[in-house]
């Protein structure tokens, strides 16, 4: 979700660890509830998730990685139907994301204006990088 700064991640880790399961997955999202962050395996990294829709989420998760807060983050969805509530997908964003959603692709599209992100997400751009 994978950062330069590993020593801020492993001073901010805790060493709670659910397992794969659904129990875990309970857990997880517990803490995501709770404006928490967690890891996560992407098809290419580990990912460092929060709620984007929370700007203490979001603010946790630049200060966890010591990123700029100038560069945005990428906001991960489950499905297209899910992407096209925070971004506006053309046809030619739709014709990508079918060919390649699931998977390692990242489309920057316009915000959708009722996309309720934390504006720290974008970085204050009229854009959003959405994946699935």
């Amino acid at each position: 979700m994978l950062c330069s700064s590993s020593q801020t991640l492993r001073h901010h880790a805790r060493n709670d660890c659910p397992s794969p399961d659904a129990a875990g997955v309970a857990r997880a999202a517990d803490v995501l509830r709770a404006d928490g962050l967690v890891a996560l395996p992407t098809e290419t990294v580990y990912g460092l998730a929060g709620d984007a829709r929370s700007d203490l989420a979001v603010a946790r998760i630049f200060e966890a990685k010591g990123r700029p807060r100038f560069n945005p983050l990428i906001v991960h969805v489950p499905d297209v139907v899910a992407a096209e509530a925070v971004a506006v997908l053309d046809d030619r964003a739709r014709n990508l994301a079918a060919a390649f959603w699931p998977g390692p692709l990242t489309l920057v599209l316009p915000v959708r204006e009722a996309a309720n992100l934390s504006p720290l997400v974008t970085a204050g751009l009229d854009s959003v990088a959405v994946r699935v």
